[in-house]
């Protein structure tokens, strides 16, 4: 085809075999197209160059792009606070056309208050959404109805059985497991376990680290099949049960030296463990929360396995961002995050 010869949708849909109404729902991201047919699509348009005929005419529209982001309400100082810094660590290449993040929040131990928080993103009609997933059968409900309205959709942190989202960033989570066990247990084979379990909703239907803990069980599966291993559950809310919860486990397992949360909240222990001091005791915890550091600094914590929530929540609305605005999709659905290891040894250099 000529240099200055104009290219048309019907041009893109001879090269892919497309048919003009598929070609441009890809180039104006109007309704639901399968990935192959994306890639097909845009291949096209970058061997016609077409490519970036369809950038200037979707910029040029000054169409807002609003970019909404579910997480859990917080604290300061906790998990998804670091998660909510990742928005203004999004790249102004990115967040220059015409793109607008707004934080939708719910209260993770309550599931009417996730369907409230879904009912808003839905009604915002967002050109795409970030989510971190706290209940499962919620979740899957929301996530249909976004790929039916046509509404891309993005995970962080952990991810359900599903083929419908863009993209997941987080950790590979079964292996994070299997990686918290070697840690926990340094491939000895060891006889007890304690897991500490924080006390959800009252539905019991929010369990995110449910493929850390297969895979945690896995491992000792594997190589201590005959360690024992106990759950207690703890409320975060009640320091003073926290305690009561753990001092009459203790008393009745003296012998128990292994300690493991898969969540961000090893820290709620800390208190009860200084007090309680046992130079044989190894505890594994996850995420650089400020209070978790000081219990690896000071020993209280043997380890920390980490994840950059901030990042998770950046990558992902990057990759929304050139989806809405340029057609892109990612390369790969799953964005395995790094695996930290933090010990006292390393922790002032994280």
């Amino acid at each position: 085809m000529a240099q200055n010869e104009k290219i048309t949708i019907n041009d893109i849909a001879r090269r892919t075999g497309l048919s003009k109404g598929t070609v441009d729902r890809v180039l104006h991201n109007r309704g639901e197209v399968s990935r192959k047919s994306y890639a097909r699509v845009m291949e096209a348009i970058q061997e016609l160059g077409y490519e970036p005929n369809v950038f200037a005419s979707l910029l040029a529209k000054g169409k807002k792009h609003l970019i909404a982001i579910l997480l859990p309400a917080h604290e300061p100082g906790t998990f998804w606070d670091l998660a909510v810094s990742g928005i203004a660590l999004t790249t102004d290449s990115v967040t220059s056309a015409s793109l607008e993040t707004k934080l939708f929040e719910y209260d993770q131990y309550d599931i009417d208050s996730f369907r409230t928080a879904s009912a808003a993103v839905l009604e915002a009609a967002p050109s795409g959404v970030v989510l971190a997933p706290m209940f499962q059968e919620a979740t899957q409900a929301v996530t249909e109805q976004f790929q039916a309205r046509g509404i891309p959709y993005c995970f962080i942190d952990s991810r359900p059985e599903s083929n419908g989202y863009l993209a997941y960033f987080g950790m590979p989570l079964h292996k994070s497991g299997y990686l918290c066990a070697d840690q926990l247990t340094r491939g000895q084979d060891i006889s007890s376990v304690l897991i500490i379990r924080v006390r959800r909703d009252r539905y019991q239907q929010s369990d995110p680290t449910v493929n850390r803990r297969a895979g945690f069980l896995d491992y000792m599966l594997e190589h201590s099949p005959e360690c024992k291993i106990d759950n207690v559950f703890i409320d975060p809310n009640d320091p003073a049960g926290i305690d009561q919860v753990l001092e009459s486990y203790f008393t009745g397992h003296p012998d128990v030296h292994h300690i493991v949360m898969f969540n961000s909240r090893i820290h709620l222990v800390v208190p009860f463990l200084r007090r309680h001091p046992d130079p044989g005791r190894r505890v594994v915890g996850f995420d650089n929360l400020k209070a978790n550091m000081e219990a690896l600094r000071d020993g209280t914590v043997s380890v920390l396995i980490c994840q950059r929530p901030e990042e998770q929540v950046r990558l992902a609305i990057e990759a929304l961002a050139e989806h809405a605005i340029l057609g892109k999709i990612p390369p790969r659905k799953d964005h395995f995050m790094h695996m930290d290891i933090l010990t006292r040894y390393n922790v002032e250099d994280y």
